[in-house]
């Protein structure tokens, strides 16, 4: 027997075309869809918020509008291929602007650095605050574009679901030292402290230890060298809503606000999805967006699962929580002049306290702050004369002996990220006037995050490649996974390249057959 209905029911769509439900609208299941639609499958996407975007949605409030995710495009490559593949021009639909500094990182005793967008102005500032680690740069330079294409250009575009697909990449693996962490070589690189921060912190964008995520992410560096760091005009949210336009011009279908509550099964063929208002779905291809922890232990709940079971689930490395303030203040628009698009704000510890997030599981009373004001680079996100930011702090995720009762910390860890921002913005706190707060707790109610992780599996090395969730299902025929926790990892490049994955996965549509 199906549950009461509610009030919602997505009609039945009639064409003749194999049908693809896509679980999810964030950008890797938007990618999905595109692609899928580009093939000749009759697309449908269903997510359970209010709008497109998942992680990388956001949410107005006060004439404020405050992008919950991602702040940045690294590499506008990967859209451009997408667009490009699909059949449409990536510029026709959303303007990005370039943005110089990348970012400055500030410690307490008040030197700064800045990574910059010239490499005569970031050689520049390497002789200014590191002049004795320049040739330990220009090697690490070296190393990170041989990472970049081996790991990015070619193992990232690859499926991973083959035992073979990993023995065919092992020498690599060998000779690039993915064995060693990312601080571990920076730190054989150069030599002074605060460097080695600057050129390892990068794995915390995608939810890793940089002293224990694989080396092979020190890619991210030369993915800034070569392609630059830029912002959506609009936010993400107004890439995700250009994302979606393209798959309704496409004849995709988008349902927002409805909850996928299980995949339906014949033996071990997925057949569609059930919501939870008990409507069923079928579908000749799934593709679920969401978390592999939540698909296989909430979607597929029912059903033997051979390699992520539940037990295996509880055994992984999840990514770090995350504690993100959203806030607006009133007539600040020209203040704080020192204060650009994107800060890294270090607290007095580094590795300190890379272990009290990741290995002790404990709220430490010091934080590093990444501190993002995208009203420098678009008025649209604040009232005239306003300004809008968000400051983001690692913190544990919820899986732990006794994990962190954010119902009773929220107000004093704000009161704590309030005094180190002050440091930054003085005055700030008295002209908020809009504010919004996600904890681990939200993302594991918002996102369906397993125990609250801020980008699913940790990407240390025996849980990526072929040792992540497959793109395609080990256990269920027709089921496909993108996203943050699939092949190829974390961060907007890899979630929309796990798409490009996809597609060589799933079957093309041969169009006069079955019509």
């Amino acid at each position: 027997m199906t549950a009461p209905e509610r009030s919602l029911r997505i009609p039945v769509d009639p064409s003749p075309h194999p049908k693809a439900i896509v679980i999810g609208a964030g950008l890797g299941g938007l990618s999905a869809a595109m692609r899928l639609g580009a093939k000749g499958y009759r697309v449908h996407v269903i997510d359970r918020l209010d709008r497109l975007g998942g992680r990388g949605s956001s949410v107005s409030q006060d004439g404020f509008r405050f992008d919950l995710g991602p702040t940045i495009l690294t590499v506008p490559d990967v859209f451009e291929r997408l667009w490009s593949d699909c059949g449409g021009v990536f510029s026709d639909d959303v303007t990005v602007t370039p943005v110089d500094p990348y970012y400055e990182i500030r410690w307490p005793d008040g030197s700064h650095f800045k990574i910059r967008n010239s490499e005569n102005d970031m050689l520049a500032e390497v002789a200014r605050m590191f002049p004795k680690d320049m040739a330990g740069y220009h090697k690490f330079l070296a190393d990170c574009e041989k990472r970049y294409t081996f790991g990015f250009e070619g193992l990232g575009r690859k499926p991973m679901n083959k035992l073979m697909d990993l023995i065919k990449e092992l020498p690599g693996f060998v000779r690039l030292r993915a064995d060693k962490s990312v601080y571990a070589h920076a730190a054989a690189r150069v030599k002074d402290p605060k460097f080695r921060m600057a050129l390892s912190f990068h794995p915390l964008f995608i939810g890793g230890d940089p002293r224990n995520v694989t080396s092979m992410y020190i890619l991210v560096s030369h993915l800034e060298k070569a392609f630059g760091v830029h912002y959506v005009q609009g936010g993400v949210q107004a890439l995700a809503d250009a994302m979606g336009d393209f798959i309704r011009r496409q004849g995709g279908r988008i349902t927002l606000g409805a909850t996928v509550d299980e995949i339906t099964l014949s033996g071990q063929t997925a057949t569609g999805v059930r919501l939870d208002s008990g409507q069923h779905l079928d579908a000749d291809v799934i593709v679920s967006n969401a978390d592999p922890g939540w698909t296989y232990d909430h979607l597929l709940r029912k059903a033997a699962k051979k390699r992520w079971s539940t037990p295996k689930l509880n055994r992984v490395r999840w990514s770090m929580g995350l504690f993100v303030w959203y806030f607006g203040t009133k007539g600040t628009s020209t203040d704080w002049g020192d204060v650009g698009h994107h800060t890294i704000i270090n607290g007095p510890r580094y590795r300190g306290l890379l272990k009290d997030i990741f290995n002790k599981g404990i709220l430490a009373d010091d934080m590093s702050l990444y501190l993002h004001r995208p009203s420098v680079s678009d008025p649209s996100v604040a009232p005239d004369g306003d300004d809008c930011f968000y400051a983001l702090s690692p913190v544990p995720n919820l899986k732990s002996d006794n994990p962190v009762d954010w119902a009773q910390e929220t107000a004093a860890y704000k009161d704590k990220m309030r005094k180190v921002l002050e440091g930054i913005i003085p005055g700030f706190s008295e002209k908020v006037v809009s504010e919004y707060i996600l904890t681990p707790q939200d993302f594991k109610s918002r996102y369906l995050s397993p125990h609250g992780a801020g980008f699913s599996l940790e990407p240390r090395i025996f849980q990526s490649a072929w040792f992540r969730p497959h793109n395609i299902s080990e256990d269920f025929k027709n089921l496909y996974l993108v996203g943050a926790g699939t092949h190829p990892g974390a961060g907007i490049p890899s979630v929309v390249t796990s798409s490009e994955v996809l597609s060589q996965l799933v079957p093309d549509f041969v169009k006069g057959a079955g019509e």
